[in-house]
């Protein structure tokens, strides 16, 4: 069966220059002396990538964390991306997709994105887990863990994505 062409590049985000495709083909051709890579295209349109600093992809889109908040972007034709929504948000800085919800790190802490329809993405009202340093997040199950900085390891009860509850802290004893 045929495999979604996306899967024929590498995304790559970078500060300045936001979107880097890079064309992987050649690593899986069996020649092991064939191991260079080509850049497929380059993509910021109106600077809306500046400040690129993460990304998670979730079917064929991207979620990209931006001096401007979170941009959300289509790679169904990869090397025409479209940018599809943008959710401003304050200093993001990682996010993890779980089924229907992006949890997304930023300068005030943990937050849920219904990206049930990426298009329409809905930031989740009154539903932040407040940090001060939060860094990254990783979501397994039920729960958030968030490299929170100077809080140390954040565990974060995500059971119920839209009523976040912090449920544990581990700093090592500082």
């Amino acid at each position: 069966q045929p495999f979604h062409p996306m899967y024929n590049y590498a995304y790559i985000t970078d500060a300045q220059e936001g979107l880097i495709l890079t064309e992987i083909n050649t690593l899986a051709d069996g020649e092991p002396r064939n191991n260079f890579l080509k850049r497929a295209l380059t993509w910021n349109p109106n600077g809306a990538l500046n400040g690129a600093r993460h990304i998670a992809v979730g079917g064929y889109y991207l979620y990209i964390a931006t001096k401007r908040g979170l941009a959300i972007v289509s790679v169904d034709v990869p090397l025409e991306p479209k940018l599809v929504a943008e959710v401003p948000l304050n200093d993001v800085r990682a996010s993890a997709l779980q089924f229907r919800y992006l949890f997304v790190v930023d300068g005030e802490g943990l937050k849920t994105i219904d990206v049930t329809d990426p298009k329409a993405p809905r930031l989740v009202q009154n539903n932040t887990v407040r940090l001060g340093d939060a860094h990254s997040v990783f979501v397994s199950r039920t729960y958030a863990y968030v490299a929170g900085g100077k809080d140390g390891l954040v565990i974060v009860d995500a059971e119920k994505p839209e009523a976040l509850r912090e449920y544990q802290r581990f700093n090592a004893n500082g």
